[in-house]
């Protein structure tokens, strides 16, 4: 295969992942060219505002280094690493230790896991089409039952839910309550594969791009998040604590973090603000919430979600698992 094949391919399977697990409507929906728009972004370097940056006195970690040995299982959203062929992409994780991988089309599972990796987090009906659309409440009840199958089939733990975008008529009371129903009418289904449905908690300040916030998002709130968790009443529901969108929602990560662990299913890490490399540039001391983590009991998942900037993709992502890599 050629590289501009290899390359066109894998473009075409994250639009397909994308498209699936973060948002896509209904066919013909304005999602089109928001997809469009990401994968413009992305293939320009524009993820992150301002000039792409240097990787000039970075303390990047050599090729040899590896995440395995530390308290912290890493994972990664795939998604992010536009112009890395996929197989590049999975050894490359395979080599750096990390645990598993996910945010990539399903085909590619089975070599994730021959290379050693599991899959950390199973895509369903995305965030645009979600549950508290009483239209949509089939198609996601739906969704999320493949997905669970899916997920018992490659051994993954996790299936991605989300509440979807406001609609015009719907309260908030209304909308809660068809989330919750939603919810219900697969959870006894992921208790018996014993796999966790993660309600992802997203922004909805920042418009700067589309990958960044999600405006008009009905979940952007962890304390609303952790209460419709509550309600669905099961231990298999669960909430992905997203460090990015939680400090630019909220702020106060790990004192939400010793709060709700026990609620806590699986993790996203970004640069804040701009969604870039965990590094000098950004507000969040990694190191002191991987900790917290560590202290509250949190043995999942840590998925490293920010868009490099760095001309070396890999190299960034090297530098991000090693800056978040928690030792006794």
């Amino acid at each position: 295969m050629t590289e501009r094949v290899e390359k066109q391919e894998m473009i075409a399977a994250r639009r397909r992942w994308l498209k699936t697990t973060l948002g896509a409507a209904a066919a013909g929906a304005a999602a089109v060219p928001f997809w469009d728009l990401w994968a413009a972004q992305a293939r320009g370097g524009e993820a992150c505002a301002g000039p792409a940056p240097s990787m000039a006195g970075k303390d990047v970690p050599p090729d040899s280094w590896r995440a395995d040995g530390g308290l912290i299982k890493h994972s990664v959203m795939a998604w992010c690493y536009e112009g890395v062929p996929m197989p590049e992409l999975i050894a490359a994780c395979a080599r750096m230790g990390l645990s598993a991988m996910e945010g990539l089309d399903e085909k590619h599972y089975p070599a994730v896991r021959k290379a050693g990796m599991a899959i950390s987090l199973v895509g369903s009906h995305g965030f645009q089409r979600g549950p508290l659309d009483p239209d949509n409440r089939d198609f996601c009840v739906q969704k999320l039952r493949e997905a669970i199958a899916q997920a018992v089939e490659f051994g993954a733990v996790n299936v991605i839910t989300f509440t979807g975008m406001r609609k015009p008529g719907i309260s908030d009371k209304q909308a809660e309550a068809n989330c919750v129903e939603c919810w219900k009418a697969v959870i006894d289904e992921a208790e018996k594969k014993g796999v966790n449905l993660c309600l992802e908690h997203l922004n909805t300040r920042d418009d700067t791009h589309p990958m960044k916030g999600h405006p008009g998002y009905f979940g952007d709130d962890v304390e609303r998040c952790i209460d419709l968790i509550k309600r669905v009443d099961s231990p298999r529901m669960k909430l992905l604590f997203d460090i990015y969108h939680v400090q630019v929602m909220h702020g106060d990560v790990i004192r939400r973090i010793r709060k709700y662990h026990q609620y806590i299913g699986h993790v996203h890490t970004a640069g804040v603000p701009g969604r870039g490399e965990i590094d000098e540039t950004q507000e969040v001391y990694y190191p002191a919430v991987m900790r917290a983590l560590v202290e509250v009991g949190y043995t999942g998942y840590v998925a490293h979600e920010f868009i490099p900037t760095w001309p070396d993709k890999l190299a960034a992502l090297r530098h991000g698992a090693r800056v978040c890599d928690i030792r006794r």
